[in-house]
């Protein structure tokens, strides 16, 4: 344990001295992914979905503020949908505009959960997100969560109906049939808005446990998110006929719970053992406080140790002749015995 103290002092010192690079390599290497999974996955316009492309853009958000990032991603899936059906661009276009609107307004500050949201959904560990903002971000960091959700859900339908949307036929009702299948993504996906509710659920229980006064309460948070994620999507999913999904969330859940464990770790590794309940008072009101200190690593004291006659040292000698000094005015200056010159010879 002191060990992995040792080497997190030595990472938040590491961190607190080079800021200034360290965040826009990860706004790169969050962006990067971004653009990859997005060319993956309905990379439908060839021009812009290249790894060459998403390098670039990814070299500019790092430069830019995190919710640059959200404007990009948000023209390349525009221009991806462009290509594959008007109508499906012109539904894509009027979601986006309802979700920035609520972003916004209610969330503006949590832009990098709206884009590891559909990430963590992509990499079948969705449950670490709800787990992660209850500890790290407020109540209303379920907003983000929500449009990140909501956006994966309406894609992916959109990349398993892109066949069907993509098709051209000569007939009057085309334009209608692809209008029905894209908003089918959002209205009549019933797995969406169960997952959208427990995750909406699982932030507020995590986030109001562990502002809890109690011993541990960022673990006891940690392990009851992780078990309403999987006791309520377990049930979920075998009501709508989707059991083969049970066996991620067992690997989802288990990473939500260690990313809670390291997150507690990194930010509120406490020592429970040396808690100290203070009472003290003053003219208005008595004040009951509980301190619970950190676990830290004890630096050790460095001893100094002198030889030989201490008194003299810090003394500044006066040069009484710049070019001859006498050994005895040296050794008045020093309080020392002038003899000790003739023991060198």
């Amino acid at each position: 344990m002191n060990k992995l103290l040792e080497i997190k002092d030595k990472a938040v010192k590491f961190c607190g001295e080079y800021e200034h690079f360290i965040l826009p390599v990860v706004r790169f290497v969050v962006a990067f992914i971004a653009f990859i999974t997005i060319d993956l996955n309905i990379g439908y316009m060839a021009k812009i979905s290249s790894v060459l492309v998403a390098l670039l853009l990814a070299l500019v958000c790092a430069l830019l503020p995190v919710n640059a990032i959200l404007w990009i991603a948000s023209i390349m899936i525009l221009l991806d949908m462009y290509a594959l059906s008007v109508e499906v661009f012109a539904i894509t276009f009027v979601l986006f505009l309802v979700l920035y609107f609520v972003y916004f307004r209610f969330a503006p500050k949590d832009g990098m959960l709206v884009i590891l949201t559909p990430i963590c959904f992509q990499l079948h560990i969705p449950s670490v997100v709800p787990v992660a903002a209850g500890l790290l971000r407020r109540a209303y960091s379920v907003v983000a969560i929500i449009c990140g959700t909501l956006l994966y859900y309406f894609l992916d339908g959109i990349r398993q109906n892109a066949s069907a949307l993509a098709e051209v036929v000569d007939k009057k009702g085309q334009s209608t049939t692809k209008l029905n299948v894209t908003m089918g993504q959002l209205l009549d996906n019933k797995e969406m808005f169960i997952v959208m509710a427990i995750f909406v659920i699982t932030t507020l229980v995590v986030y109001q446990v562990r502002r809890l006064k109690i011993n541990n309460s960022w673990t006891v948070a940690t392990i009851a998110g992780g078990l309403i994620q999987f006791v309520a999507l377990v049930v979920a999913y075998l009501v709508l006929g989707l059991p083969e999904k049970i066996i991620w969330l067992v690997l989802s859940t288990a990473a939500a719970i260690f990313a809670g464990v390291v997150i507690q770790f990194i930010f509120m590794n406490l020592d429970y053992a040396r808690t100290e309940n203070v009472q003290f008072e003053d003219d208005e009101y008595y004040y009951y406080v509980k301190a619970v200190p950190k676990k830290m690593i004890a630096k050790e004291e460095k001893v100094v140790k002198h030889f030989g006659n201490t008194g003299s040292l810090g003394k500044k000698i006066p040069r009484h002749n710049q070019e001859n000094i006498s050994k005895e005015a040296i050794a008045k200056d020093l309080e020392i015995d002038e003899n000790i010159f003739e023991d060198d010879k």
